[in-house]
């Protein structure tokens, strides 16, 4: 193995190990309602979808309603992608010069059912499949949505271990809230506003059509690519 490569596993494995602890602590907070220094602008935010969605966040499940929640969280998340997929060319920013690729109907399924599970495979040609609505309402939102999913299961599944006395695992829908808000969210914006400062495109413009030195021209596609 060459120098600068274990030198980089090694930097790696460092940042991770420095980084345990702290993460581990706000996640500890962020799971059990603790406060955070995120909490005045991410409070009232978290109350106000408990009321649009009629959630009670006293209210803990058993395992058996956490797991309800979670397959009928992802199921509806399936459909809601199905659909977006199918009726794109009807819906913003879709671009049918450029979409050339037909959204057939397995294909529709299977990318609706690989990014609600979180696999995210992709067997389509993004730029020349998915319009940008596509894109932000509905793979983004998956990508944001399964992923909080999952680390709410995950928190759950420690809960089990944790208490021993109870079959209480708390309340799926507060712990996607809180994985969405508090975890998912921040990363994201912060990693956005990274690469969007790296020059990486942001935006929902037609593609650009840009001619080459040696003659002809080039398709360059655009949009919410830092968002992605």
């Amino acid at each position: 193995m060459l120098l600068p490569s274990t030198v980089q596993y090694l930097l790696f494995v460092a940042i991770v190990a420095a980084c345990a602890r702290p993460l581990g602590l706000y996640l500890h907070q962020v799971f059990t309602g603790g406060r955070t220094f995120l909490d005045p602008a991410l409070r009232p935010v978290e109350r106000g979808l408990y009321r649009l969605t009629g959630v009670d966040p006293t209210i803990e499940m058993d395992w058996k309603n956490y797991a309800h929640s979670f397959v009928l969280f992802g199921a509806l998340g399936t459909l809601l992608l199905f659909a977006i997929l199918m009726t794109q060319q009807m819906l913003p920013w879709y671009f049918g010069e450029y979409q050339t690729t037909p959204m057939t109907f397995d294909l529709a399924f299977n990318t609706a059912v690989s990014f609600a599970t979180t696999t995210t495979w992709q067997a389509y040609g993004g730029e020349t499949t998915m319009s940008y609505f596509t894109q932000m309402a509905g793979l983004v939102a998956q990508n944001f949505l399964a992923g909080g999913a999952g680390l709410a299961v995950g928190i759950a599944f420690i809960r089990g271990f944790a208490r021993q006395e109870t079959d209480q695992l708390g309340n799926f829908w507060v712990d996607l809230t809180r994985a969405t808000l508090w975890v998912l969210l921040p990363l994201s914006l912060v990693g956005a506003l990274l690469l969007v400062w790296q020059g990486v495109p942001m935006n929902v413009d037609p593609y650009t059509r840009a001619s080459m030195l040696e003659g002809g021209a080039q398709v360059i596609a655009q949009g919410p690519v830092a968002a992605l």
